[in-house]
């Protein structure tokens, strides 16, 4: 696939290490709207196969992340539970950058400033590739879903909500 050496990110170079197979997209960015349907539209593809990276605090086990489809939101009790925790909520915008190294709109669960567990929604599973943030605002990563659950040593949970 496609690999622009001008876009390389964090992310990129760590699917490189690991021999995953992906393609870089780069897409035009609104900072007045940095929404997942925003980035699906901008890319001409389905929201359902554009995911978002958010991080989430545990009551018992701390930070954990969470990947779901543009058009899904995380239901907090059950990514409480696939984690460990009784309870969870998702972190302070503030705090996204310090404890990621990652900006809203540009997060991804692979090449963080520490791992932390990763969550992918079991409904990326369903198909052949999807997109999720290369680390930076403006570029995705098409990739396989179970490729990254690999690469991010994730585990396929049922953790988002129902369709809106």
């Amino acid at each position: 696939m496609s690999r622009n050496a001008l876009q390389k990110t964090n992310a990129a170079r760590l699917l490189d290490r690991a021999g995953i197979d992906y393609e870089l997209i780069p897409y035009k960015v609104d900072e007045s709207n940095l929404a997942a349907d925003h980035v699906a539209e901008s890319l001409g593809e389905p929201i359902e196969q554009v995911f978002k990276t958010l991080v989430l605090h545990g009551d018992r086990n701390g930070h954990f992340v969470c990947i779901v489809a543009g058009n899904r939101e995380v239901d907090l009790k059950k990514a409480a539970k696939v984690s460990g925790n009784k309870k969870a909520e998702l972190i302070p915008m503030k705090d996204l950058l310090p404890t990621t190294g990652y900006i809203r709109g540009g997060c991804t669960a692979l090449g963080m400033k520490k791992r932390f567990p990763v969550f992918l929604s079991e409904d990326a599973l369903s198909f052949p590739f999807i997109y999720v943030s290369a680390g930076i605002r403006g570029l995705q990563i098409k990739v396989n879903p179970a490729d990254w659950l690999k690469v991010t040593e994730g585990t396929a949970a049922d953790i988002a909500s129902t369709d809106q």
